[in-house]
Formats: structure tokens, C-alpha cells, sequence
């Protein structure tokens, strides 16, 4: 995991994707913030860059690529999965069967919006502070 790497957000919703990054320029992490639309521009850039990613949230439901399925490409790809880039779910959706499939594939957390803004950001904030203090396997000193 790369603790300095860009944040990657997956959201095909603009007005959540201003949030997102209004809460990121709050919170003032020296992390660049990349956002796609869909989870198939998601995995051009993560397939063709040598970019390692610090942590990717992804909403369920988008056009092309649903971040169930950008899930999957991610886990089944080794180049990819070496890189121990946490995988989280943001999403609206939070229907149990959606959860369920979710944690079957290793995913690292599955968070529902809040609706507040501070929520939020309070949300996002404590997801952001346990990764950077989390180990990953390919972690050196």
C-alpha cells in the first residue's frame, strides 16, 4: 500500500463527486484525488499507469463497469492485487445481498453515504486516518 499514492474516487454522480472532493480539500491530505466516472475508465488507469493507489472508493452503480465487476478485474489481476490497494464501497445502495457479494470478494469496507455533510467528512476522515496507520503485506521499512 501506498500511503502517498493518489485517493481514487469512482463515482459517476457529479454532485458526489463535488462533495467528495470539497471533504478532501478540507481535510487537507497531501494525497492527489483522481476521479472517474465509471469503473471501466478506473481500470484503463490502473491497468496502464505505474501508479500505486493509497485507496479507492467506489460506488456500486455505475454505467459500463458496476464497482462490483471493477472489483473483480482488480482481484483477478496479480499486478494488481500485489499492490494491496484497500477497496472500499461508498454508496448509496446498501441492500444486504449487495454487502454480502461485496465481503465474498474481499472487500475492505462497505460504508452507506451519510446524508450530512459532516457525516461525511467525519466518515471519510476516520476511513482515510485507519489506512495510513494500517501495515500491508508489502509494507518496508
Amino acid at each position: 500500500m501506498n500511503k502517498a499514492g493518489p485517493i481514487i474516487i469512482i463515482e459517476d454522480d457529479l454532485d458526489d463527486q463535488e462533495i467528495f472532493n470539497e471533504v478532501f480539500l478540507s481535510l487537507n491530505y497531501p494525497n492527489e484525488i483522481i476521479f472517474f466516472s465509471d469503473g471501466e475508465q478506473a481500470l484503463h488507469y490502473l491497468t496502464e499507469t505505474n501508479t500505486e493507489p493509497f485507496i479507492i472508493f467506489s460506488d456500486i452503480n455505475m454505467p459500463r463497469l458496476s464497482g462490483m465487476e471493477l472489483r473483480n478485474k482488480i482481484h483477478e489481476n496479480e499486478d494488481l492485487r500485489i499492490k494491496s490497494i484497500p477497496y472500499l464501497f461508498f454508496s448509496t445502495s446498501a441492500e444486504q445481498s449487495y454487502i454480502m457479494d461485496a465481503y465474498s470478494k474481499s472487500i475492505q469496507g462497505f460504508f452507506v453515504k451519510p446524508s450530512e455533510y459532516s457525516d461525511i467528512k467525519d466518515t471519510i476522515r476516520v476511513i482515510v486516518e485507519y489506512w495510513m496507520r494500517c501495515v500491508s503485506p508489502n509494507y518496508v521499512k
